[in-house]
């Protein structure tokens, strides 16, 4: 609805609940006492329940603070993907009060150090597969304490040793790797395990993520999230949803990385407040694998992106499932296609609900409402939060008129962390976030995305920033100028198209493809790239991407396997 003491400004409903709790481990506590017995996460078959999840992850906490020296407020990187270890370490680091920094298992070293150092981590929880990057990195870190976990960590008899000897010596994916002061997970959770640990009240303004995020500067940054950022996301998810889903019956698919903002919000937080079953996908890059999952399970929840939909929607095999039981589709992280959209709702029998959101929100700042989905925009405000349209003078805007989105509510971060310019540039006093998105309210109260007034691009639901690509591309010695942009993709929303001056024409993209996957994760590494004898600059010399954007044509080098790489 329209606040109508304010006009311009468009409001969701009251948000309720938020004086129940004060931090998340308040949730974690309620949930797991009112469904203990209620599955709460599985992951290649191996079940952990809500008492189990409790269990393991005090056993944590007690090991952080008897045999460390980690204090409440100290930053621990979570560097895992969707596996049963990542919700124990998590909620077992909350409880001791320590900060937890989301770190993308994949990522570079350079990647890693940086964001390593700018949190300054104290302790890192990672995967064996990945425990090499930390060795590489780890002296130029303030990184005092290392946990290493296996893959079947956390599965039974016989299954754990299977899964890990599979993983180390048939599909070899572990490098050797010397980390002679690491703790395994196991170890850890056994020296906690007649311990009780003394959960951390902390105060709802205390951070409780530093969810990295990109910037206009390509630097990544830390946003500050806090218990109440958090809590107020939950909660404001699950009034949206309260008339949808079951408390305690609901089996929630979760193929997206639950270090990313969107998953960790929606399925590793907000599933606890309602007992909900959460199915992690480890790998849902094996789209085979992945089916054969949803096979065996009788789901009834789907969280996912216009890519991965569309992906599932071309196999057989997936049409084939029984989708008898879905009732909710959710899709975030990039716009959702008509195409996609209808897609999906021919092969499943269900619609998708389109939200937006950014990791400065915790992220879901609007979502269409489920009983009327409106696709092409991103519905309404959620509950407790406001949002305006402004010109390039901050004056805001009627309804119709475009301009860039601005974000008022609970769940709006604290501010970056050690940034106070880019926190200043981005929130304004009366706590108004500035996306970087413009668009413009519709007749009916929908907000519609028109453009992005960033460079940012966004593939598969990553944020990639020009400058991060452009600062690795011009480290190479035949590089003179580049500049990266976004070009629309059918599979990922937007690919990097980069372009390139270089000192010698007999440059082979190809070769300098290679060069950006030493230092950038995949989904950042150029699909397209263009050698050209000079950029567009302004009279000052600023390259002028916008303008190749608008350039007809796509001109584009292909490389032999164009599939996308996010």
């Amino acid at each position: 609805m329209s606040d109508s003491a304010t006009p311009g400004i468009e409001t969701g409903p009251p948000l309720k609940g938020m004086e129940a709790f004060v931090s998340i481990n308040d949730i974690i506590a309620d949930a797991c006492r009112r469904f203990a017995d209620k599955p709460a996460f599985s992951c290649m078959g191996q079940v952990l329940r809500y008492r189990d999840i409790d269990r393991l992850s005090n056993q944590f906490a007690a090991w952080l603070q008897r045999e460390t020296d980690l204090e409440p407020g100290d930053r621990i990187a979570i560097q895992l993907p969707n596996v049963l270890q990542f919700p124990v370490a998590v909620f077992g680091a909350l409880k001791a009060g320590l900060v937890i920094v989301n770190t993308n298992p994949l990522y570079t070293e350079r990647e890693m150090r940086h964001q390593f150092r700018d949190a300054g981590a104290k302790a890192v929880v990672v995967l064996s597969n990945m425990a090499q990057k930390v060795e590489k990195v780890l002296d130029q870190t303030e990184i005092r304490h290392i946990v290493v976990t296996d893959m079947g960590d956390l599965h039974g008899w016989p299954k754990r040793p299977l899964i890990n000897a599979v993983v180390r010596h048939v599909k070899k994916l572990v490098p050797a790797y010397s980390l002679p002061s690491a703790t395994g997970l196991r170890q850890a959770l056994a020296a906690g395990r007649d311990h009780k640990p003394r959960i951390v009240e902390s105060d709802s303004e205390a951070v409780a993520v530093l969810q990295y995020t990109g910037g206009t500067t390509g630097v990544a940054k830390g946003a500050m999230l806090t218990h109440r950022n958090l809590i107020a996301n939950m909660l404001q998810t699950q009034q949206l949803l309260g008339d949808t889903l079951t408390e305690g019956e609901e089996t929630i698919i979760a193929p997206l990385p639950c270090y990313h903002i969107y998953t960790f919000t929606v399925n590793c937080l907000f599933a606890m407040t309602t007992g909900q079953h959460n199915v992690l996908i480890p790998n849902p890059r094996d789209i085979g694998g992945f089916v054969k999952t949803l096979s065996r399970t009788p789901f009834t929840v789907f969280v996912g992106l216009n890519t991965l939909f569309n992906a599932l929607c071309q196999r057989d095999d997936f049409k084939a499932l029984d989708f008898s039981r879905l009732k909710l589709t959710i899709s975030g992280g990039m716009a959702l296609t008509q195409v996609v959209a209808e897609r999906w709702q021919t092969t499943t029998g269900c619609g998708i609900v389109e939200g937006y959101g950014l990791t400065e929100t915790s992220p879901i700042a609007l979502v269409n409402p489920p009983a009327a989905p409106q696709i092409g925009t991103i519905g309404k405000p959620v509950p407790g939060t406001a949002i305006r349209v402004v010109d390039e003078d901050g004056q805001t805007l009627e309804r119709g008129e475009r301009g860039e989105l601005c974000v008022k509510g609970p769940q709006v971060m604290k501010g970056y962390w050690n940034r106070p310019e880019d926190t200043a540039a981005t929130l304004d006093e009366e706590g108004w976030l500035r996306t970087g998105d413009m668009a413009m309210v519709q007749d009916d109260g929908y907000v519609k995305i028109v453009d992005r007034k960033k460079d940012m691009i966004l593939v598969s639901g990553f944020n990639v920033y020009p400058n991060e690509i452009e600062e690795v591309v011009s480290t190479h010695p035949d590089v003179i100028e580049a500049a990266a942009i976004g070009v629309p993709d059918g599979e990922s929303g937007e690919a990097i198209k980069l372009f390139v001056v270089a000192r010698d024409e007999s440059l082979d993209p190809q070769a300098l493809r290679q060069w950006c996957k030493q230092s950038l994760t995949g989904y950042k590494v150029p699909r397209f790239i263009e050698l050209r004898d000079e950029l567009p600059k302004s009279n000052v010399g600023k390259v002028l991407r916008r303008e190749l954007r608008d350039e007809p044509g796509e001109n584009a080098e292909k490389p032999e396997n164009a599939s996308s790489q996010a």
